[in-house]
């Protein structure tokens, strides 16, 4: 076999790269000639065919073979279950019992685990071959419920809990009764209120003081006005607390219900709302028992007494509240009379309580006893009368201005005088030559 090499002077032709068929060489996957690339394209496709059926074969045998089948309950595993049972769990899973694993709709497992009132959370795996393993977060209560005469729990979203009284006594559970919480309400309405009772409980409960300990009750029916009903001697005070503020308005009411007990044996609600005032409501039976006056404001008496009618204001010296008339709360225990509410804008000549270095906050009062010497307001009959008497007033001026004008017109047309010269009278004029 001849050797070649290359011409050192570079007088030999150039030599051809071409392959044995004549052909220039190139990649497998890209190949020059048309019968290459038709090859390669029957390779590849009878590739994805072998593949397929590969496939198919596998799905099948998944399919079909009992070990990947759920045989009974006993392949359904729970975790995290202490208020919700297995029997409200498993018929969740009902259709499932017989049916190949692979074919269990996990997402929807999940949403209707989550439809269960006492699962806040469920997590749904499948564990090869033939088991469902349930991981459930439930619902913490933070407060008892008191619609009509159930009694329920309730969480810091708002949704209403169901639980048999044994089981409540044996849980101890220590929470104030939150009422104004109507199962017909929207969830979104109800964990609304549920924020506004959580926030106040912060308040109190911040660096571990645990005040809220001291409260037995909560109105949430007005979603702006925490309605807190306090245990007191004899009887248990209403107080509003607002929106906000929780803190400094339970350590002011703290600081001198005692002292208003005393000066008002009949009251029954405060209205802790406004910035530099407090608002004493009585009980519609107060008119029994005069409230003591203070000493150090003059016509206090004054201030004292209220118009049944019309009840004595509270003027606020800053931002009103929303609300405007606080009503009565519904209580765990007999609730009092009904109460004479205070209005917003106080009456012209209403006597003002003034603060005094021993009170810091000045008080309005408002009791049922109507001072006769010296009104507050005027009377909605006194200003009827009034009214009527103007009107009847009124069309008598009117009847006598008719009744002239009618006069004035029945006067005979001779006896008015007529100021007007008379006309000359005009002869015709005599024809010529007479």
């Amino acid at each position: 076999m001849p050797l070649e090499m290359q011409d050192p002077d570079g007088d030999d032709p150039p030599r051809s790269n071409r392959g044995i068929f004549g052909a220039a060489p190139a990649h497998w996957w890209r190949p020059a000639s048309t019968v290459a690339r038709v090859s390669l394209a029957l390779g590849a496709f009878l590739v994805l065919v072998g593949l397929g059926f590969a496939c198919d074969l596998f799905k099948t045998y998944l399919e079909r073979d009992a070990r990947f089948r759920i045989a009974g309950t006993s392949q359904i595993q729970a975790t995290g279950l202490t208020e919700v049972t297995r029997a409200q769990l498993l018929p969740v899973f009902g259709e499932d019992i017989g049916r190949n694993i692979f074919f269990v709709p996990i997402g929807e497992r999940r949403k209707q685990l989550e439809a269960i009132p006492w699962v806040e959370h469920a997590t749904v795996m499948r564990l090869l071959p033939n088991q469902i393993r349930v991981n459930v977060i439930e619902r913490q209560p933070v407060a008892f419920t008191r619609h009509v005469q159930q009694i329920g729990l309730v969480d810091a979203n708002g949704v209403l809990l169901d639980m048999s009284p044994a089981t409540m006594a044996a849980h101890h559970f220590s929470f104030p009764v939150v009422t104004g919480m109507d199962p017909g309400d929207s969830p979104a309405s109800r964990k609304g209120r549920m924020a506004l009772y959580g926030r106040l409980m912060a308040e109190l409960d911040a660096n571990n003081q645990h005040l809220s300990q001291q409260i037995s009750e909560i109105d949430l029916t007005d979603p702006e006005d925490a309605r807190v009903l306090m245990p007191e001697p004899g009887a248990d005070i209403l107080a509003h607390f607002g929106e906000d503020h929780f803190l400094e308005r339970y350590q002011r009411y703290k600081a001198h219900i005692a002292e208003w007990r005393q000066q008002y044996p009949k009251l029954a609600a405060v209205d802790l709302r406004y910035e530099h005032q407090v608002v004493l409501e009585m009980a519609s039976g107060a008119n029994a028992t005069q409230p003591a006056a203070d000493p150090q404001v003059p016509n206090s008496q004054d201030a004292a007494s209220l118009d049944a009618a019309k009840p004595l204001a509270a003027k606020p010296s800053a931002a009103k509240p929303s609300a405007a008339k606080p009503t009565a709360a519904r209580h765990s225990t007999p609730a009092p009379a009904a109460l004479k509410t205070a209005a917003v804008e106080p009456p012209a000549k209403t006597a003002s309580t003034k603060a005094v270095p021993a009170q810091p906050v000045p008080v309005k009062t408002a009791t049922s006893k109507t001072n006769k010497s010296k009104p507050a307001t005027k009377t909605a009959a006194a200003a009827s009368a009034k009214a009527k008497a103007r009107a009847a007033k009124i069309k008598a001026a009117r009847a006598k201005a008719a009744k002239d004008k009618k006069r004035a017109q029945a006067k005979p047309a001779a006896l008015k005088p007529n100021n007007s010269k008379p006309s000359p009278i005009k002869r015709p004029a005599a024809p010529e030559g007479q």
